[in-house]
């Protein structure tokens, strides 16, 4: 690899991980283990496990448990592994980030506490949160800062967290103008701020390129479509990250307004990574010319997803 991502500063291609089902309902932790084989061979510098891609509001605590432990114990150090914690309670979410790094995880990424449509905590609370579980453990803290909480965070709330609260160092921007915020959030953190990086399925990835950001957290179908735009810009080769960026932006596109986190299973089921591509009900999968959408163009890619398991 040609950028640095097995120690701090973790940088690159860091998608998130689905969680594989049988048609059943029931958890598929073989295919899981090819989900995340597959991921790894297909360029990943690192992975998300149990975020909102993977279906982690649709899982048990127990479930949680067990694809934790199945995934770090499969990975066995590969790449790092960053593992989602949130919850709204603060000692829960301690105890959860407590487990994680006990498991092996690199880091925990965290959205600000929040519940329902209007139950939301202060400032001065989200910080007390953050503190909490920053003594808890010893190893990074990404806040997600996105849409799905309804918390607004500014950037320079989030800069003071990253200079007052020890682990706090990684932030995963997904809000309207990211970009924007971005390079805020850098100027007034300077050096606390360890990781600016980017989501939302990569749809702002150029933008935020441009803002500072050093890592990307996507959906797992692509990363080797994601890694032919990040790699040559992190290189300095913006032209080729830009042409790059155009080629894949339509499957970005249709992944993020399209199917959202069906995707990822969808390529992986099409090309045999794993046999179900079901998702946990109420979910439900896209429409079926919708599918095939998602298919022709990552087809036209000749994304590695399509190919892996054939």
């Amino acid at each position: 690899m040609d950028i640095k991502t097995a120690s701090r500063p973790y940088r690159g291609v860091f998608p998130v991980a689905p969680t594989i089902f049988h048609e059943n309902g029931t958890l598929d932790l073989d295919g899981q283990r090819r989900a995340i084989d597959f991921m790894i061979e297909a360029g990943s510098h690192g992975l998300c496990i149990l975020a909102n891609f993977s279906e982690q509001f649709v899982l048990t605590d127990a479930e949680r448990d067990e694809v934790m432990t199945a995934v770090l114990e499969h990975v066995a150090g590969r790449v790092p592994v960053i593992v989602t914690t949130t919850h709204f309670a603060t000692h829960i979410c301690a105890e959860r980030s407590r487990r994680a790094q006990e498991l092996g995880a690199a880091m925990v990424m965290i959205m600000p506490p929040y519940h329902g449509a209007t139950i939301r905590v202060t400032e001065a609370g989200i910080e007390r949160f953050f503190q909490a579980v920053s003594d808890a453990i010893s190893i990074p803290i990404m806040i997600q800062d996105a849409p799905v909480s309804g918390t607004t965070l500014s950037a320079a709330f989030l800069a003071r967290l990253a200079r007052g609260v020890a682990n706090v160092s990684y932030f995963k921007i997904e809000t309207a103008q990211a970009a924007a915020k971005l390079r805020t959030l850098l100027e007034l953190g300077g050096d606390a701020i360890e990781g600016p990086w980017d989501g939302e399925e990569a749809i702002t990835l150029l933008a935020d390129l441009d803002a500072g950001a050093t890592g990307a957290m996507t959906g797992g179908g692509y990363p080797d479509g994601i890694r032919r735009i990040l790699d040559p810009y992190l290189a300095g080769r913006r032209d080729e990250a830009v042409q790059a960026y155009g080629r894949w932006l339509p499957l970005i596109n249709y992944e993020n307004r399209q199917t959202g986190l069906a995707a990822a299973k969808i390529l992986m089921k099409e090309g045999g990574v794993i046999r179900s591509d079901a998702v946990r009900a109420p979910l439900e999968l896209p429409h079926p010319a919708t599918r095939a959408g998602l298919i022709e163009i990552a087809r036209s890619l000749d994304a590695a997803v399509l190919r892996w398991g054939r």
